[in-house]
C-alpha cells in the first residue's frame, strides 16, 4: 500500500457505509427487505418460478415471479378510504426470494416447494406465493395440510383444475383431484369460483362436484353479483383456515392477457378485485397467486394486476381474525 492510500480518510466506518437504511436489495416485491429471519413476521412473499413445460402452446410462467416483482414497483402502499394504512409495515412482510428448483422436473419441484412453504408457515408467517403455473399448488397444500387439519381451499379460476384423465394425472389441470385423493383439504367445505370457457373433456363441472367440491361458475357470479357471492363464501368458510388459490386467468384477457390459458369473457379488473376485497374477515393461512406468463403479457399489465392482487391479499390478512 503506498503512502497516498494510507493517508486517505473517508470519514465513515464500514458499518456506516453499509447501513441498511442506505441500501436495499434489488428487485424485491414492492421494495421489501430480503431475508429469512421470520421472527415476528405476519407474512412472507415467496416466488415459485416453475412451469411444467407441457402446455401445447404456452410456456413461460416460470418467469412470473420476476415479472410480478418488477411490476410491483407501481403499487403504492396506501389504499384509502378502506385501507389507508401500510399492510407491509403492519405485517412486517419480508421477501424470501424464490424456491430453488428446475422447471419441468415435477417431483423434485413439489418437494422443494413443500419444504419452503413449511419453513415459512411453521413460524406463523402467512406465505404469499407467486407462480408459476398451476403445478405449484399441490406442494403448498401438502405443507399447509400438516399444520391445519381442517384446511379448506377457495380456488378462484376459469378452470376447476380437477380434470379427469389418467394421461394428465400430474398435469396442471389435476391439482384438485390429487388434493382430494391425498386428503389435503376438507373437500366438502372447499369451493371453486369463476369457471367458464372451453375444456378438453366433457363432464368437467360434474367431476369437481362428484369429488365433493362446491362450484360457482362465472355466469352465476355475473348474474348474482359480487356482493351476493362474497356473502355466500364468507358464510361457508367462516372460522376455517382458508388457502386462497388465485389463478390470474380468472380475469378476462382484456386486462390479463399474459396467462397460461386465457379464456375470453371473464371479469374485468374492477369486478375481480371487488370479489377479492369482499372476502375481508376470513381466516387466510396462505395465498397462492399463479399463472402469470410474461412472454405472453402486454406491457406488463397482467404482472401489474397480479401485484395488485398480492397487495390486496396482504390487506385482507390485516382484516382477518387472529390465527390459531
Amino acid at each position: 500500500m503506498d503512502d497516498c492510500t494510507e493517508n486517505i480518510s473517508y470519514g465513515h466506518s464500514m458499518n456506516d457505509i453499509f447501513d441498511d437504511r442506505l441500501f436495499k436489495p434489488p428487485g424485491t416485491f414492492m421494495g421489501l427487505g430480503y431475508g429469512h429471519d421470520l421472527a415476528g413476521r405476519g407474512a412472507a412473499v415467496l416466488g415459485i418460478p416453475y412451469d411444467n413445460g407441457t402446455h401445447p402452446h404456452r410456456v413461460g410462467s416460470r418467469d412470473g415471479p420476476r415479472a410480478i416483482r418488477e411490476a410491483s414497483r407501481l403499487i403504492r402502499r396506501y389504499r384509502p378510504p378502506d385501507a389507508d394504512f401500510d399492510p407491509l409495515e403492519r405485517l412486517r412482510v419480508i421477501d424470501c426470494g424464490d424456491v430453488k428448483l428446475v422447471p419441468s422436473i415435477l417431483e423434485d419441484a413439489e418437494a422443494s416447494i413443500e419444504k419452503a412453504i413449511s419453513l415459512i408457515a411453521s413460524t406463523g408467517a402467512v406465505p404469499v406465493s407467486m407462480g408459476g403455473d398451476g403445478s405449484v399448488t399441490i406442494g403448498q397444500l401438502r405443507a399447509l395440510a400438516t399444520l391445519y387439519l381442517d384446511l379448506v381451499v377457495l380456488h378462484v379460476d376459469s378452470h376447476t383444475d380437477a380434470n379427469p384423465g389418467e394421461e394428465r394425472a400430474k398435469a396442471t389441470g389435476n391439482t384438485f383431484i390429487r388434493a382430494a385423493q391425498e386428503g389435503l383439504v376438507d373437500v366438502a367445505a372447499s369451493i371453486h369460483v369463476g369457471m367458464r370457457g372451453t375444456f378438453y373433456d366433457p363432464g368437467i363441472f360434474k367431476k369437481a362436484r362428484d369429488l365433493g367440491y362446491g362450484l360457482i361458475t362465472y355466469e352465476e357470479l355475473r348474474t348474482r353479483g359480487v356482493d351476493d357471492i362474497t356473502a355466500e363464501l364468507k358464510h361457508r368458510l367462516a372460522g376455517r383456515p382458508v388457502y386462497l388459490c388465485w389463478d390470474m386467468d380468472f380475469f378476462d384477457p382484456s386486462c390479463a392477457p399474459g396467462v397460461c390459458a386465457p379464456i375470453p369473457g371473464g371479469p374485468s379488473a374492477d369486478e375481480g378485485l371487488r370479489l377479492l376485497r369482499g372476502l375481508s374477515g376470513l381466516r387466510f393461512v396462505a395465498f397462492d397467486i399463479n399463472t402469470v406468463s410474461p412472454p405472453h403479457d402486454v406491457r406488463g399489465m397482467t404482472a401489474q394486476l397480479a401485484a395488485q392482487v398480492m397487495y390486496d391479499c396482504l390487506v385482507l390478512l390485516c382484516s382477518g381474525p387472529n390465527r390459531i
